[in-house]
């Protein structure tokens, strides 16, 4: 599954995909397929709100993911965007589920062929259950036990609110530690996920290994990469879907700034 996806809206993942794809790749977009109606502009449930059962056991089952069929997702950009397909299929008890470390850059890199046909639909079924307590909700969120270690996903400037060029209000969630996605990279042009030992050491020096954490980013997309690096660290943690769109929508809710 090609998941491409862009914040600039001169960009689009689609454009992407048609222009080249790994062969025998189907897309899903990450406003319209993996995110709830409503959410594109932002609003009281983020920018990406999460999808309902009935909108997953859709679209799922329509791009041809059934039953014990290898779902291997992959984006341009590292993982952050794919490993939102793969949370949505592991949250929803589908299991065989898998991001391409390295994505098509890495499959470009290495020579491998690209096509621009687009495979036909293949419908069957999916049933969607979401497990419990694999998403937290903004009520779950305000109710929290303070000893409860959240995760904050996105760039530490945007952390720190020295910059917010996307939401109406700078800063993170209180109580929060930073842990951008892009920690769980290597550096280069080609980035790919470190060895799950360096992942694991990460997450343990946040105090992963004691307290399962909370994980949030600006949307609820790139806090999966990191759920992602938890799972590969034999951690693991749970998604605040929402995440700080939603948060910071409601102005009867705190922010802190600085280094927390």
């Amino acid at each position: 599954m090609d998941v491409r996806w862009y914040l600039d809206p001169a960009r689009h993942g689609r454009v992407a995909y048609r222009s080249g794809h790994i062969p025998g790749a189907a897309f899903l977009d990450v406003d319209t397929d993996l995110s709830a109606p409503g959410g594109r502009r932002g609003g009281p449930l983020g920018r990406h709100p999460w999808p309902s059962e009935a909108q997953v056991s859709r679209v799922m089952g329509a791009a041809g993911i059934g039953p014990g069929v290898q779902v291997v997702a992959y984006d341009d950009q590292g993982g952050a965007v794919a490993a939102r397909l793969w949370y949505v299929l592991r949250a929803h008890g589908h299991d065989a589920a898998a991001v391409l470390d390295g994505g098509i850059v890495k499959w470009l890199a290495e020579g491998r062929p690209v096509e621009t046909r687009v495979p036909p639909p293949a419908a069957c079924e999916f049933e969607a259950r979401l497990r419990p307590g694999w998403v937290v909700t903004k009520d779950e969120m305000v109710g929290r036990d303070a000893e409860e270690l959240v995760l904050d996903a996105r760039a530490s400037e945007r952390y720190r609110g020295e910059l917010e060029p996307i939401d109406p209000r700078a800063g993170h969630i209180p109580g929060a530690h930073s842990a951008p996605y892009t920690g769980n990279l290597t550096r280069g042009d080609v980035p790919v996920f470190f060895p799950p030992a360096a992942l694991r050491e990460r997450y343990a020096a946040l105090g992963a290994d004691r307290r399962q954490p909370i994980v949030y980013c600006g949307s609820g997309v790139n806090a999966c990469h990191d759920l992602l690096a938890l799972e590969a660290a034999g951690l693991r943690g749970r998604l605040y879907a929402g995440s700080w769109s939603e948060w910071c929508a409601d102005p009867a809710l705190p922010a802190e700034t600085g280094e927390g």
